[in-house]
């Protein structure tokens, strides 16, 4: 029995090194219950009224007529309070961290998908960014306007992802036999272990399935990792079209295009209408570049495979853990 143990806590060490929380079994119970019916609508009543106090805090400040910088700012302040719930609370800071990690390590799968991506997209978007109407909207935004639609696009980007990408785990846990949960196992901490169950004649293979919270937690794995690299492509868009700006664009042809002086932040270099130019157009390219990283084959097939594996990994060394639990 203590053998069997230190073999579980071995399991469950390994799970939460590599962003599995849901599937250790009493961090699952404790989600479990703070997913509770009562507990998300207090931690949702909360929210609300976080978001409703901070948008009418900013709105008065702002001197908000129309009420877009005060209902932009309380949505944020309210989206913001369940992710810190669900951060702290629901563990997936744990899923965060390591989905960020394989994320950052995979930049180099970035750059040919960028480069097959970005050049019509640039070519769309820098026709957009010298476009005097564009200009003349974006100057006519106020923060709470172009806040909500940066907001827009990446609630629009993350529907797309969540709703695509959970088909990327359909094959995951198809671990058939127990020749496949052993060979899933290799070079975890319970690889041992896979091997001397299997000797034994112990059906692994009938432990493989994910359902429920664990199959939520591998797709928030995946949804992250693309998040962080999307989040990156779209900063880094944003980023050229400031630098763009600031070199190519004169105050004089921003003057003639807004019908107004520009309004500058950074000494006489970055105006305002710049900045805002440059966040809208970025975020619209992380959309775009969200629809495009999840149905190019190419791109797909290289990002996915080797974090996919890792999850094979995750539900192999899952079916030794339950069948350990079950003897």
């Amino acid at each position: 029995m203590p053998l069997r143990t230190d073999s579980r806590a071995r399991a469950e060490a390994w799970f939460l090194e590599h962003g599995l929380p849901y599937f250790v079994d009493d961090l699952r119970a404790d989600v479990r219950r703070r997913l509770h019916r009562t507990r998300v609508l207090i931690v949702l009543a909360v929210a609300i009224v976080l978001g409703a106090v901070a948008g009418t805090v900013i709105g008065l400040l702002a001197g908000d007529d129309g009420g877009t910088n005060g209902f932009t700012a309380g949505v944020t302040v309210a989206l913001a309070a369940i992710v810190v719930y669900a951060l702290r609370a629901l563990k997936t800071g744990m899923i965060a961290r390591w989905a960020g990690g394989r994320a950052l390590g995979s930049l180099g799968l970035l750059v040919p998908l960028a480069t097959r991506a970005l050049p019509m997209l640039l070519l769309f978007i820098t026709f957009l960014f010298i476009n005097t109407e564009v200009w003349q909207v974006a100057d006519a935004m106020s923060p709470g306007v172009l806040g909500g639609s940066v907001l827009f696009f990446a609630l629009a980007a993350g529907f797309f992802l969540v709703s695509r990408l959970g088909e990327e785990l359909d094959d995951v846990d198809d671990l058939d036999d127990v020749t496949a949960v052993v060979a899933a196992c290799g070079g975890t901490s319970v690889e041992d272990e896979a091997r001397a169950l299997a000797e034994r004649g112990d059906q692994l293979a009938v432990n493989s399935q994910v359902v429920g919270l664990e199959k939520a937690n591998l797709v928030l794995a995946l949804v992250i990792a693309q998040a962080v690299q999307v989040l990156l492509l779209a900063i880094a868009v944003s980023a050229f079209f400031v630098v763009f700006g600031a070199v190519a664009i004169d105050e004089d042809v921003i003057e003639s295009w807004i019908g107004s002086p520009p309004t500058y932040l950074l000494g006489q270099v970055v105006s305002v209408q710049l900045l805002k130019v440059a966040i809208f157009l970025g975020s619209f390219s992380g959309l775009y570049f969200t629809v495009y990283a999840i149905t190019d084959a190419t791109y797909r097939q290289q990002f996915f495979t080797e974090i996919l594996r890792e999850l094979e990994r995750a539900v192999g060394v899952r079916a030794v853990y339950r069948e350990l639990q079950d003897h």
